[in-house]
């Protein structure tokens, strides 16, 4: 299907899941589709569910839009807490159209959870609350974060099947200005790892020069750890260090601590990378937001961070908490920031690189191989520093699916047609 096409499509207020390899342009036509929406004065939610994800579309995570938080499953107790949330309602009166991009981290519990807070908060039993649902994303790309270990692809929630669904699937390139990463990438989500091993063997990287400070890949945090602990050790002085402040439960604290992504002790200098963990509409950061540190306030110490946006964001403490009926059982406070020289595959996911130093060596997951790859434009663009055979591999679950998933974008495209020629044809009578 193309991109223009789609457009038609989500303009007929459908309920839209947006496909295609990593490329093809579903950000863009994401984007298309709010600028229509604004034109038009609907009111709509973009949300993602990463992060980084959020930020290209300039929204914010589903879970933070939605009240869901980092939860799986909702109980009734949580369902009418989320409820009493007025900075919550305030997001569903009106709205008329949810964007969740990036939806192949997303499982399927948390879908019909999502689901369920929306019937509520619309006070409508169809599915969302009769809400547009746009929903967009690759399943070859990193599936669910899982934490019970028996996570599943949201087309396995309840609520999937009974929105009448029409999916775009995207095939053109706009991202790829390479014959043999297209090749690659291809030949991955074909389950073909020898032919993309084979690509990879013989390409010539030798010849590839960079004359920028790459952006640095690694599958494990440990890695990304120490490659940034290395790269502020480069910068000369002392740095500004900043200790988290914990109070609480302290199983619950731990708990805590380890879902934040905040470190303990934040060691920070003027000029190095930074990554902002944590909403913060009103300073103008959201979780995944870049940049460097421009400056320490005389007054108080605080880092001053420079966003690659050209934003100048001083970040103040954060606070993270855990709730139990209504009460504070756990609470930690700290600079919402991460070094970013190096970041994990997981965060990558939605970016666009030119060129960047990738190590998979250690590759643990069925698509991280591939999530990784794909944010480059060229192989002419990669250092890479070592690969492991499951860096090829894709969940056979997203091969079956993609064969469904094209068929149904097939029939949609026909539909489409359909209807095109017969309004032309009572235009013509008129």
């Amino acid at each position: 299907m193309t991109q223009n096409e789609t457009l038609e499509i989500l303009k007929t207020g459908h309920n839209v899941f947006l496909t295609g390899p990593a490329g093809s342009g579903k950000t863009f036509v994401l984007n298309k589709y709010i600028k229509y929406l604004k034109q038009k004065g609907t009111k709509f939610g973009i949300t993602a569910s990463t992060g980084i994800a959020a930020t290209h579309i300039g929204g914010v995570t589903i879970h933070s839009w939605s009240g869901l938080g980092i939860k799986d499953k909702l109980y009734e107790k949580d369902l009418k807490k989320i409820l009493r949330k007025s900075y919550v309602r305030k997001k569903f009166n009106g709205n008329k159209v949810l964007i969740i991009d990036e939806i192949s981290m997303l499982n399927s519990f948390q879908f019909d959870s999502l689901n369920k807070i929306c019937q509520m908060f619309k006070m409508n039993k169809k599915p969302f609350g009769g809400m547009q649902i746009v929903c967009s994303g690759d399943f070859f790309q990193l599936p669910p974060i899982r934490r019970n270990g028996d996570e599943k692809f949201v087309t396995e929630s309840e609520v999937w099947n009974k929105m009448n669904l029409r999916v775009c699937y995207l095939e053109e390139q706009h991202r790829q200005q390479n014959d043999c990463l297209i090749d690659f990438l291809n030949h991955i989500r074909g389950n073909n790892p020898e032919k993309a091993e084979e690509i990879l063997n013989t390409f010539d990287f030798d010849k590839n020069n960079f004359s920028v400070i790459l952006t640095k890949l690694y599958t494990h945090n440990a890695d990304v750890d120490a490659i940034n602990n290395r790269e502020l050790e480069k910068i000369t002085g002392e740095p500004a260090v900043f200790d988290m402040r914990w109070s609480g439960n302290k199983n619950v604290v731990n708990l805590l601590k380890r879902g934040c992504l905040a470190p303990e002790k934040l060691a920070l200098k003027k000029g190095a990378k930074v990554m902002f963990i944590k909403n913060n509409f009103d300073a103008g950061y959201v979780n995944g937001t870049l940049g460097e540190i421009a400056y320490f306030d005389v007054d108080d110490g605080l880092p001053v961070v420079s966003t690659y946006s050209g934003k100048t964001i001083k970040a103040g403490f954060a606070t993270w908490t855990i709730e139990e009926d209504e009460k504070i059982k756990a609470q930690v406070d700290q600079i919402p920031l991460r070094l970013a020289w190096a970041i994990t595959v997981h965060k990558s996911q939605g970016m666009n690189l030119d060129s960047a130093e990738i190590d998979l060596s250690k590759c643990f997951e069925e698509g991280m191989g591939y999530v990784a790859l794909s944010r480059l434009r060229s192989l002419n663009g990669l250092k890479l520093n070592g690969i492991n055979g499951m860096a090829f591999a894709v969940s056979n679950e997203a091969v079956e699916l993609d064969k469904k998933l094209k068929l149904m974008s097939q029939i949609a495209t026909e539909e489409l047609k359909r209807q095109s020629k017969a309004s032309e044809e009572v235009s013509k009578k008129i």
